[in-house]
């Protein structure tokens, strides 16, 4: 019988640890990107660190139940309409200003 801290020959933090890596990365992609796509990419690398964060621990606490599931697939829309609206004020911007620098959308107020 497997220890009960390992899903699938994998300990538990090991997930954690990835998840954690790859929020740091999409942290670093946010802040210190000065391009509107490369920001957009690093919320999307938070989101599925989130949801790896989400999936390991419904295997590891309640496998039977399919809640894990349905959150993981309700993240997953959530990032989908996200990158749709992202990506529309990006070329909304782009046509505006013929540039995707985050900073510079301060020339758009009235």
């Amino acid at each position: 019988m497997p220890t009960p801290n390992v899903i699938n020959g994998i300990p538990l933090w090991w997930y954690l640890l990835v998840a954690s890596g790859l929020f740091a990365i999409g942290l670093y992609g946010v802040l210190a990107r000065k391009n509107a796509i490369a920001m957009l990419m690093g919320v999307e690398l938070m989101l599925n660190s989130v949801n790896l964060n989400l999936l390991a621990f419904w295997r590891y606490l309640n496998p039977t139940s399919a809640a894990g599931m349905a959150f993981a697939a309700f993240v997953f829309v959530v990032a989908a309409a996200e990158a749709a609206v992202g990506l529309a004020l990006i070329i909304s911007v782009y046509r505006t200003l013929h540039s995707i620098d985050p900073e510079k959308l301060d020339q758009l107020k009235l």
